[in-house]
């Protein structure tokens, strides 16, 4: 992949779920640990720090919320260098973006801070490649959560 700039991943998706059903699904730590994390704890509030755990605490990643403008704007920060939450800008930013589409909603996510991270290039290509690996499992499980979910409401 030559000349790729590791800046940003992003992906979009639409679901079939009001604004304010998918904000709750993103935010909440009941919802998150259905399609993303085994476990998390976070309030949706910015400056709130949190944890995502994946395993039986065999990965432990510190989350702080930066904005969570309910039904629209949800973002946070992980992925910090020594794996403790800090105010520096030095870690990675998630940020989902809601929009009406239609009769649901067109849910954009976008993780940005790759470059910043002061990562070698080796590094930063295997980090980038491993987050969009991710993201291209955990964006459609949202979506197919999202849809079992309201159907079942």
């Amino acid at each position: 992949m030559k000349g790729m700039e590791y800046g940003s991943i992003e992906r979009e998706i639409h679901v079939d779920a009001s604004l304010e059903v998918v904000y709750e699904v993103i935010s909440s730590p009941e919802h998150i640990s259905e399609w993303w994390a085994d476990s998390a704890a976070v309030e949706a509030r910015p400056g709130a720090v949190g944890e995502l755990v994946w395993g039986d605490r065999v990965e432990v990643v510190p989350i702080t919320v930066v904005n969570a403008d309910a039904p629209r704007l949800f973002s946070f920060r992980w992925a910090y260098p020594d794996g403790r939450a800090d105010d520096s800008a030095n870690s990675l930013l998630v940020t989902f973006e809601l929009t009406p589409s239609g009769t649901g909603t067109k849910i954009r996510l976008t993780e940005t801070g790759f470059r910043e991270m002061g990562w070698e290039a080796a590094k930063l290509e295997e980090q980038y490649r491993d987050h969009g690996a991710g993201w291209d499992i955990f964006v459609p499980r949202l979506g197919e959560y999202l849809s079992r979910l309201v159907s079942s409401r």
